[in-house]
């Protein structure tokens, strides 16, 4: 595009010149906006210019701001020609009062007038109102007098706040003179108590819609915590507090020093930029930061991705440390204002003051010093408070926080590895009570960086998917809190068997500790389970851990990926897998501390990714690695009377349902595996189906499990190529989702497919809608039933429903998220019987069915499936095997699988 010719204010003035001599206004409208237009965009295109050249956020800022100035100036003269003079003045509120205006900012403007000119005003504001929006300002007018402003503020908070930020643009100096001393100033001096009480009631609202953590996956970078809200809202209030106009008169009385005033600008700064090119990036308002814009901002800023992680990762964890910065300059200015308008110390109150030792004592529920410069001489003292916070239920006072955010530096190797920092540490750990506060505002006040240097690495490392909802060091200490929750009875009723392992680990302090380390890899490129349980010996000596300690805590470390990938990906019901994972563990204790440690790492990781399903399947791992090592070197149960006595136990509990020799006679069909990988109860339910079916080309049944909320569905019928692809692709066109497949051919010819399906409150297919008024089953099913039987017949084109499906669901997959290549891994080590295929890719409707597609084609049977989805994230099992019933092991044969796959999920 050729550059737009530079049109000066000399050429806007000529026409203002022209309207004052009489010329008509709608004559020369249009002549004037194409002149004003022309000069906003020549110098709009240079302000961006300079932006893209790394402008700093505040040199963009108060050009835009100047500009906006200049046009609402013009804009005002041009209107105001040949209409009589009314006294009148145009004022900047909120953003663009402040001077602050970025590329797509709001224009709030007040026509400030006298009582009685209103009307005569309203053809005025009218003209300038719809200028403005022609040059494609987004304006927001009101037109007041003094008077209106008063009571506007009484019951408006958002307008009296505006107000505070109120700056002269143009019209008559006169009336803002007026402004200034009827309106701004009784602002000022109103009751501060109640607009302080009233701004954090407004605060703690905001922070409910927009997110009341600076860690959130996708920020706002002006409404949510650490965003540039946080900071006006800071200053807003210390501005009523200490009754001044601006930053620099905090700074001036004192109220701040020199380092939080550079601090407060510096931060202002840097959101400044980057809102600045996410609204240049949008070309419109906005202020999300989305994964899309995120990749993008990081390219801005000159990020590029290394070993320690990808550009986008590396640009928010800056960010989000920038945004900690905000919320600690913005929550401490707040606090220091809510200390000056507390009564000052009275002798009664100086009698309230609790003393715990020389150094420490409690007054209103907050720690103090007696010694202002206590951390100065011993640093060490800096976690006896953090103790004496825990042991006596009270917070930091301010003062303290201050403190130790200026001495923490001092602590060295030396102090980290006494028993009085060390054992005090532990001995946090150890109290189960207000451990995960306690390590949260170590945490807070970077007291955590200091004293666990390499916890450094994970503070506010980003995980950029859709999966990870919190940034490393964040999700850490709420899998601490999670713990934490057991330890106070939380999930007695509904997880009493973690409750138990919990309540019964002998040393808390290294369960605590095994969970605060267990990501301390992270940002160190791939395999961080390895690369952190190679820091462990390191800190472990620095505390002081006993060597059987040290060992147990790296073990644990280097294991903890485990049990979640066996669990949600692997057949659990394969004995060999059972006796390499107990193998793996060695000893009940280290089993005991892994299962909690995966409980809280998965509940930790955001609202939705903790299910019941996976909860299941965690316990049952659990229950059966356990029962493995207690069982040790003792004489074990032959698999063949296994066998026996399973299939005795489903012949008595069926004697009153059908004759015996029927149950006999359906049992002979069933394979040595099938048989091992079910309990007793399991098989009845599956022969019940098979000898209900009659001759029935399909039968099925749907039951709920209310605790788990999940359905298992039994599907019988004669086994034929692409079965399990077909009832893949009638569940994904009927919006059910598959948790895990079971799938056996009987020697007889007939298929038994067992699937535990999502019945969540989204599905569909949940517990309402399982049984009606009667107890038979809803309508719902029998369609599916039904809808199976006539794609198994091929009166129908399957692929049709699953895209018709995916065509209804398409608005909702709209939202970008972080790509995720997808991967296939084959490996015929982890199953004596099958080949496995690991699958991971980016979900989506019918994916299950299209990868069962290939390798139906492929001529592959499915003897176990097993579905997990993270986010938007799929990862799926497959156990398969050839037309022979064997393993893959052809390297051709493999190869041409690998690529299928690859292909089909690209």
């Amino acid at each position: 595009m050729a550059e737009l010719p530079k049109f000066e204010l000399s050429e806007l003035d000529k026409l203002i010149v022209q309207r004052c001599q009489g010329e008509d206004f709608s004559t020369l409208r249009a002549q004037f906006l194409a002149c004003a237009q022309g000069y906003q965009q020549w110098h709009a295109d240079k302000i961006r210019s300079r932006h893209r050249k790394g402008a700093s956020g505040a040199n963009i800022v108060t050009r835009l701001t100047a500009l906006t100035d200049a046009m609402v100036i013009k804009v005002f003269e041009f209107a105001c020609c040949g209409m009589r003079a009314y006294p009148c003045a145009m004022i900047a509120l909120g953003g663009y009062g402040r001077g602050e205006m970025n590329p797509y900012s709001d224009v709030d403007l007040m026509f400030y007038i006298a009582d009685s000119r209103r009307d005569a005003l309203g053809e005025l504001s009218e003209r300038i109102l719809y200028l403005l929006w022609d040059l494609s300002y987004s304006v927001g007018h009101c037109m007041r007098t003094n008077a209106e402003c008063l009571e506007i503020a009484a019951i408006d908070l958002s307008a009296y706040t505006a107000m505070l930020d109120a700056r002269f643009i143009c019209g008559a100096p006169s009336m803002y003179d007026e402004f200034s001393n009827t309106v701004l100033k009784p602002l000022l001096y109103r009751n501060t108590r109640t607009f302080f009480k009233a701004k954090l009631e407004e605060n703690a609202l905001r922070l409910q819609r927009y997110g009341s953590s600076v860690y959130i996956l996708e920020p706002n970078i002006k409404e949510g915590e650490g965003g540039l809200r946080d900071l006006h809202m800071a200053l807003c209030i210390c501005k009523v507090t200490y009754k001044v106009n601006n930053l620099r008169g905090l700074l001036i009385k004192g109220v701040i020093s020199e380092r939080r005033y550079t601090e407060f600008i510096h931060s202002l700064d840097y959101l400044w930029r980057i809102r600045n090119e996410l609204h240049y990036l949008s070309g419109r308002k906005n202020e999300q930061l989305h994964f899309d814009k995120q990749e993008k901002i990081a390219d801005f800023l000159g990020y590029r991705a290394d070993k320690s992680g990808l550009a986008v990762e590396q640009f928010m964890q800056d960010y989000y440390a920038a945004a900690s910065r905000v919320e600690h300059i913005a929550s401490s200015m707040i606090a220091a204002a809510e200390e000056s308008l507390r009564p000052q110390l009275s002798y009664t109150r100086h009698l309230q003051r609790r003393n715990i030792d020389h150094f420490f004592f409690v007054l209103r529920g907050e720690l103090y010093t007696f010694r202002s410069d206590l951390f100065e001489v011993d640093p060490t003292q800096i976690m006896r408070a953090f103790w004496l916070c825990q042991r006596h239920e009270v917070k930091l006072s301010l003062t303290l926080k201050g403190m130790i955010r200026e001495n923490q530096a001092r602590i060295n190797d030396s102090m980290r590895r006494s028993s009085k920092m060390a054992g005090v540490f532990l001995d946090i750990l150890r109290y189960k009570k207000h451990v995960y506060e306690t390590l949260e505002q170590m945490h807070h006040l970077l007291f955590l960086n200091y004293f666990i240097p390499e916890f450094k690495r994970i503070y506010c490392r980003v995980q950029h998917d859709a999966y990870h909802i919190y940034t490393v060091d964040t999700h850490t200490l709420f899998a601490v809190k999670e713990i934490t929750r057991l330890w106070q009875g939380e999930y007695e009723e509904s997880k009493p068997l973690l409750t138990r392992l919990a309540r019964d680990i002998d040393k808390p302090e290294l369960l605590i500790l095994a969970v605060l380390l267990h990501d301390i890899g992270k940002g160190q490129g791939g395999r961080h389970s390895e690369k952190g349980a190679k820091l462990v010996p390191t800190i472990a000596r620095r505390l002081r851990l006993s060597k059987e300690g040290s060992q147990r805590l790296q073990f644990i470390v280097a294991h903890h990926l485990e049990m979640a990938h066996i669990s949600q990906r692997r057949d659990i019901n394969d004995e060999n897998q059972i006796k390499q994972f107990a193998d793996t563990m060695q000893m009940s204790e280290n089993l005991n501390i892994l299962y909690l440690l995966t409980f809280a790492d998965i509940k930790a990781v955001g609202p939705n990714a903790w299910t019941e399903w996976k909860g299941f399947l965690l316990q049952e791992l659990y229950q059966k690695t356990y029962a493995q090592l207690e069982r040790g070197n003792f004489e074990q149960e032959s698999r063949s009377e296994k066998i026996r006595d399973r299939k005795r136990a489903v012949v008595k509990m069926l004697q009153d349902e059908y004759p015996e020799k029927r149950v006999r006679e359906a049992l002979r069909f069933f394979s040595t595996r099938h048989v091992m990988a079910h309990y007793s109860e399991e098989l009845a339910d599956q022969i019940r189906v098979i000898l209900d079916r009659g001759n029935k080309p399909l039968s099925m049944q749907v039951r709920f499990d209310p605790e788990l909320n999940f359905s298992e569905v039994i599907i019988v019928t004669l086994d034929v190529p692409g079965l399990f692809t077909t009832i893949a692709g009638v569940m994904a066109g009927n919006g059910i989702n598959i948790l895990e497949a079971q799938i056996y051919t009987l020697s007889n010819g007939m298929a038994v497919d067992i699937l535990q399906v999502d019945s969540g409150s989204h599905s569909p297919y949940g517990k309402d809608c399982l049984e009606d008024d009667q107890g038979g089953r809803d309508d719902d099913w029998d369609a599916i039933e039904r809808d199976l039987l006539k794609y198994l017949q091929g009166r129908d084109d399957l692929s049709a429903l699953v895209k018709q499906r995916r065509e209804a669901l398409r608005f909702s997959e709209l939202k970008v998220t972080p790509g995720v290549p997808p991967l296939v891994s084959i490996n015929n080590e982890v199953s004596a019987d099958y080949t496995v295929i690991d699958i991971t890719a980016k979900d989506k409707v019918g994916l299950l069915y299209a990868i069962n597609s290939t390798l139906n084609r492929l001529g592959l049977y499915i003897g176990v499936a097993k579905i997990t989805t993270q986010g938007k994230q799929a990862g799926d099992t497959f156990y398969v095997q050839d037309i022979f019933g064997e393993k893959l092991l052809h390297e051709e044969k493999l190869s041409e699988l690998h690529q299928a796959l690859m292909e089909q999920l690209q």
